[in-house]
């Protein structure tokens, strides 16, 4: 009987099966290949592996659940809206051969049926790099902190790559990793954490700050009152050039025939946001190149919008048990012609949902991403392929959950403002664009109420 059901599922989903037939090397291990073995290795932020037959058998049962209740592979783009060339969402027939495969006692199969494995790079790392600069040792503390490191690059010369990749060895405390490129000054600091904190009250919740002011943490060795001043100026106006988050660590302009220039000397500022895990642990942070061959065809340019009132505490206030409170819009003119290839919605645990939002200079509108479901433990990118016209205007709307019923609340009785740590909030939506190299990077876009700002 059983059997005869799951071949009823497959036909309703457009492949035959009994579930008797259902193995793990023949067609349960292709499927892991393909959306799973990425994180589920050695080195990578999943908790187990999924490379062997006996290192996926005791999982079995909770990897029906988790396909069935599309918990995994995690994605949560709104299939209404764009196309996009990383879509994680597994089709339901791959779902129905782990559901039978489950139900049927999860058999290994004949050996000989199994893919050839999939040689994946050395040291944890997603794309294998060709040159690779380490970061510093960092000990975590128990509260977690935010802090900026500078360290050299070790490139002598001019640098085109062609994707960025930034590896954590602390994955259970690394809230985000970024990297931004900045010009060597011969007063650097080397390896010495710098901060910029908010002001704060016996709490620990972030103080109200008037439109434009940058509080600071007095007292504390290294902080200074410009932190600009302090780190040098980065070579990209929009500060961070790529981010580890959870679910999100390549940049990889390869397929786009585009890439980013590493001026020679430069240095490199790694910044380390860390989440509380209740003991101290240490972090020693990588990012890894790979190097043009050749001069590239075009250039990837990054980019990170805040609301259009910026930071503005009166503004972006998010007031108490508020279940739906909505942010003002970040809102981007394009000033010249680029192919939108990425976004990466940003937010904290309050974070509900995003939406991104295109207008053509002819008034047609569409959206181009929605996520009604954002998971601030999965903060994916999504890589797409949009031509935007010259006079287009973007706008990104949020909404946030400050109320009891978000279980990731911490504090549903107090207003929550614009801030850096995890307990305040951000409404940050990040994006990619490839340009021709004639084109000026300083002129493609203006942001409304001031650039785009570097890091998550």
């Amino acid at each position: 009987m059983k059997s005869i059901f799951w071949a009823a599922v497959g036909m309703c989903a457009g492949t035959v099966f009994a579930a008797d037939s259902i193995t793990f090397h023949k067609n349960v291990e292709p499927i892991l290949q393909k959306n799973c073995q990425s994180c589920h290795r050695p080195g990578q932020i999943a908790p187990m592996s999924l490379l062997t037959y006996q290192g996926t058998r005791p999982w079995a049962k909770a990897m029906k659940a988790a396909v069935v209740s599309r918990k995994m592979p995690p994605w949560f783009a709104d299939p209404k809206y764009g196309h996009f060339s990383n879509d994680r969402a597994l089709p339901q027939s791959d779902i129905n051969t782990i559901v039978a495969w489950a139900d049927g006692g999860a058999p290994e199969g004949n050996a000989t049926d199994a893919p050839r494995p999939i040689a994946w790079p050395a040291d944890g790392w997603l794309v294998q790099p060709d040159y690779v600069v380490k970061g510093p040792t960092y000990k975590v503390p128990a509260k977690g902190v935010l802090a900026e490191v500078v360290v050299p690059s070790g490139l002598s010369k001019d640098t085109w790559i062609t994707s960025l990749e930034i590896k954590p060895s602390a994955y259970k405390v690394a809230h985000h990793i970024c990297v931004s490129f900045i010009a060597h000054k011969p007063d650097v600091k080397y390896g010495v954490p710098v901060w910029v904190d908010e002001q704060r009250d016996e709490t620990g919740s972030a103080l109200p700050r008037a439109k434009g002011v940058r509080n600071e943490l007095p007292g504390v060795p290294g902080v200074a009152k410009d932190e600009r001043a302090l780190i040098g100026t980065r070579f990209n106006p929009r500060g961070v050039e790529g981010c580890y988050v959870p679910g999100h660590q390549v940049m990889d302009y390869r397929a786009f025939h585009a890439a980013k220039l590493v001026p020679a000397n430069t240095d490199i500022v790694f910044q380390l946001h860390y989440s509380a895990a209740g003991t101290p642990m240490t972090d020693k942070p990588e990012v890894g190149f790979t190097i043009a061959k050749e001069p590239p065809q075009r250039r990837y340019i990054s980019y990170n919008s805040q609301p259009s009132v910026g930071t503005d505490s009166s503004v972006f206030r998010i007031p108490p048990n508020d279940p739906n409170w909505q942010s003002p819009p970040a809102e981007i003119f394009f000033n010249e012609d680029v192919q939108l290839v990425s976004m990466m919605p940003h937010m904290h645990e309050r974070g509900k949902d995003m939406t991104y939002n295109l207008e053509y200079p002819t008034g047609e509108k569409q959206i181009i991403l929605k996520v009604p479901r954002y998971d601030f433990n999965w903060q994916l990118g999504y890589e797409t392929d949009v031509k935007v016209r010259k006079g287009s205007k973007m706008t990104v709307d949020a909404h946030f959950d400050n109320s009891p019923n978000n279980k990731s609340n911490p504090d549903a009785s107090r207003p929550v403002y614009y801030g850096d740590q995890t307990g305040e909030e951000m409404m940050a939506p990040f994006f990619g664009v490839v340009v021709e190299m004639k084109q000026d990077p300083e002129k493609v876009i203006t942001v409304k109420g001031g650039r785009g700002r570097g890091g998550p």
